[in-house]
């Protein structure tokens, strides 16, 4: 049904237990040093899946086909110091966090919205609103939390993202959505 998109760099899998780190960048383009002040967190939510049109028609859980990803070989920083190079760090995390929300968003969406007869497509228009949603989101978290060099900003932020993630428990990568009881 859906090409399977491989990727040729290194990647991080978005985990709970996992945070990134200064050694994650791995870019040539990462710098602590200089007047330049930037980051690239080359973070991605992916959907892909592959089945025959009989599974896809009774298929309704797509959670393990929904892949949040940080790319360390695309993934750089430049900082004039430590300290605005851990402000950063602490903005990637946010990014990370962020990610994974939208792909839970996603997730979600793709429960609620498969239905026995939905064609192969029909993950396109959710895709398309999620992304809407996750641009202008990340956009105001930038502004926001001035890329992490406002801490207490980013430090509410990301406990935002982290209590939204629990609120969306049922939807990380390996989680079973609790089937609805018909009243």
């Amino acid at each position: 049904m859906n090409a399977i998109k491989l990727f040729a760099q290194s990647n991080i899998e978005w985990s709970p237990d996992y945070e990134l780190q200064f050694s994650d960048f791995k870019s040539s383009a990462t710098e602590i040093g200089g007047n330049n002040l930037s980051i690239y967190p080359a973070t991605k939510f992916d959907f892909s899946f592959q089945m025959s049109q009989y599974e896809f028609m009774f298929t309704k859980n797509f959670n393990s086909k929904v892949v949040t990803n940080f790319f360390s070989q695309s993934a750089y920083y430049t900082a004039p110091d430590s300290l605005t190079a851990r402000s950063l760090l602490e903005y990637a995390r946010l990014t990370f966090d962020l990610t994974e929300l939208y792909a839970r968003k996603f997730r979600q969406q793709l429960y609620l919205q498969k239905g026995g007869f939905s064609n192969a497509s029909f993950f396109q228009p959710i895709y398309n609103e999620i992304e809407k949603e996750f641009s202008v989101r990340i956009s105001e978290l930038s502004k926001v939390t001035d890329l992490g060099r406002n801490q207490e900003q980013t430090k509410l932020a990301r406990q935002q993202i982290l209590a939204e993630l629990l609120e969306l428990g049922d939807f990380c990568k390996t989680c079973k959505p609790k089937k609805k009881k018909r009243v």
